[in-house]
Parts: structure tokens; sequence; C-alpha cells
């Protein structure tokens, strides 16, 4: 880590909660950039699931079941 960089996180430090966490999130949001790549195999995943359900190829599980099996 740079000089600048510890400079900068020490003082980061210093800040109030709420001023640390609105920081936190616009440094994770510069670093959460668009990837068209993976844009894309999520929307082919997403289509392909849905033609198997539509399909009845794709087994499926009720929501009371999937909670059921944490309700204990």
């Amino acid at each position: 880590m740079s000089n600048l960089s510890r400079a900068i996180l020490d003082e980061a430090l210093s800040l109030p909660d709420q001023d640390r966490i609105k920081l936190l999130e616009a440094l994770l949001q510069s670093l959460d950039k668009p990837d068209p790549t993976i844009d894309s195999l999520i929307a082919e995943e997403a289509t392909s699931r849905l033609e198997a359900y539509r399909s009845g190829q794709l087994n499926t599980v009720s929501l009371e079941k999937v909670l059921g099996k944490y309700a204990q």
C-alpha cells in the first residue's frame, strides 16, 4: 500500500460510522462495473432454465419444502 493510500485509509478510519459506510459503498460501487460477457452468460442460463421449467425437464421444489428444511 502506498503512503498516500495509507494516509487516506487512516483518515477514513477516523470518520464517523455513517461516513465510513457511505465511503465504503462508494468505493464498492466504483469497482462494480458491468461485464457484458458475464451479463450474457447469466441471461443465457436464465433462458435455459426457464425453457427447461416450461418443458417439464426441470424438477421443482415448493417454497414450503425449502423453508421447512431450515425451520427446525
